[in-house]
């Protein structure tokens, strides 16, 4: 049997697959790694840590699975989106990375939409938002002159550990459309926008498409890990692309639900005609000449993390998430809104906070549970109104992540919904995705599509019920009086966090 290597390199931690040519699981790792806020709105990492944590993955899994390295033809990544590393002409990191949900970027944004305007919008296919590369580069060159002044190269995370494990530098299609500082349809780094604001072509690395092989590992990373020198190394993809390829959405009629620290709901788009005016994301996929459009609620997962830390902070995930069930449909007349980050989708909005609404001295913490549990769907029926208001009918929504483990939950997203609901049989998310990539570059399937039908499996289908779904669309029309009610209320609170 031959194997192949995912790699997801998260937020929080990296997780690490070895998958075998039918598409199973052998064995997995996962290595943490910390994240530093030195002010308010920061979100950094030390590059440094993916790398030390990848490897120490890797040579669990090696020790772990027993497998022989000379049976472990490939590997590819799947990588948290938009962080920025600055490297400089021999290689070196010049400062911490800026990530993804990093929201000191108001100004830089602001400067991109003054200059650009539409023509922005018309290139890119998205709104300068600060959770994006560009901003970030912006505001190293305003801020931090020096450092940008040494700058050789840009990278995103997963591009910087394929660099560390290959010496072979570029950056992969779908991961540099979420730059915004690529021309979506000529796939090259747009010179209008660098120009006008200043940004050198020269610090853009060269472009590789996800099941590209770059190259093969160092000698060094190859003794460091175990793994043998010439396994094949390809170009990966954004984590969001890899989620939607290890889910099997790979057809328009099927659409992902996604729930991690942030949350999306996703499409796959076969060409780039449909223009949805940057209220949703749309980037080149990891998928050959095709596209995948999103929205995205910032504080999925982490609103149910914040308040399990906060509640219930001595009692498993699980179980936490289970006392809901002892409340009902609209929690007892109490709503929320995760917006306890700021908001993308609809609302590009890093001022907006989040809310519970509706609170009573009757209302216990199940009630609480359950209201962050709907205000998270609630807030994924804000993106799924946009796309039904551009054509689009999705047969089904695979849920994927935090809101596939839960049988409550899952029934929760169909009826808010009203769309069937797939939970697969074995849910690996973005690594799966990578593996599959692997397998396509090495030739093992002709397309994503055809290894998709090898790999992945449903496990269970929920369905609305039709008594849920009419008393949840009165709870969601309700859901969107909130924003508009509070978002003055909460930008005069932000100067007092």
């Amino acid at each position: 049997m031959q194997y192949v290597i995912g790699v997801d390199l998260g937020t929080s931690a990296v997780k690490v697959l070895l998958v075998d040519a039918k598409g199973h699981v052998s064995a997995q790792a996962t290595e943490a790694y910390p994240l530093q806020q030195p002010h308010p709105g920061y979100s950094e990492q030390n590059p440094e840590d993916w790398i030390t944590g990848t490897t120490k993955a890797i040579q669990t899994v090696l020790a772990t699975s027993g497998v022989d390295k000379e049976k472990i033809e490939g590997l590819s990544y799947s990588g948290q989106m938009h962080g920025l590393v600055l490297l400089d002409q021999i290689g070196k990191v010049l400062r911490p990375a800026i990530l993804w949900n990093d929201t000191r970027t108001t100004p830089q944004t602001e400067e991109i939409s003054a200059k650009l305007g539409q023509k922005f919008i018309k290139i890119t296919r998205n709104r300068a938002l600060e959770g994006f590369t560009l901003p970030k580069l912006l505001w190293v060159k305003e801020n931090e002159p020096k450092i940008f002044s040494q700058v050789a190269k840009f990278v995103l995370p997963k591009d910087y550990v394929r660099y560390r494990m290959t010496d072979v530098l570029g950056m992969e299609l779908s991961d540099a459309a979420g730059t915004v500082l690529l021309d979506l349809e000529s796939k090259q780094w747009s010179q209008e926008i660098c120009e006008a604001l200043s940004i050198p072509m020269r610090i853009c690395p060269p472009l590789v498409e996800a099941t590209t092989k770059v190259g093969t590992l160092t000698p060094e990373y190859a003794n460091l890990t175990g793994l043998k020198q010439d396994t094949a190394v390809f170009g990966g993809g954004a984590d969001n692309a890899c989620g939607a390829i290890g889910a099997g959405i790979l057809s328009p009629q099927r659409a992902m639900c996604s729930i991690g620290t942030s949350g999306v709901i996703l499409a796959y788009e076969p060409n780039a005609r449909k223009d949805y005016a940057g209220q949703l994301h749309f980037f080149n996929h990891a998928v050959p000449d095709a596209y995948y459009s999103m929205g995205v609620t910032l504080s999925a997962g982490y609103s149910l993390s914040w308040l399990k830390r906060t509640f219930g902070d001595a009692e498993t995930f699980s179980g936490f998430v289970a006392s809901a069930d002892k409340s009902s449909i609209g929690a007892h007349g109490l709503l929320f809104t995760p917006y306890i980050v700021g908001e993308r989708t609809p609302y590009a909005d890093s001022k907006i906070r989040g809310s519970f609404v509706g609170v009573d001295s009757k209302q216990t913490r199940p009630d609480f549970v359950r209201a962050v549990l709907e205000g998270i769907i609630f807030s994924f029926k804000d993106i799924l109104d946009i796309y039904n208001a551009n054509g689009k009918d999705f047969k089904q929504i695979v849920s994927i992540g935090g809101g596939a483990r839960s049988t409550l939950w899952l029934q929760i997203q169909a009826d808010i919904f009203d769309v069937p609901i797939v939970q697969l049989e074995s849910e690996q998310g973005p690594g799966m995705g990578a593996a599959m990539i692997a397998a396509v570059g090495l030739g093992w399937f002709n397309t994503l599509a055809e290894c998709a039908a090898k790999f992945i499996a449903i496990k269970m289908t929920y369905r609305p019920i039709p008594a849920h779904v009419a008393q949840y669309k009165t709870l969601h029309r309700l859901y969107q009086q909130i924003y508009p009610a509070t978002k003055t209320i909460t930008a005069g609170l932000v100067k007092f966090e």
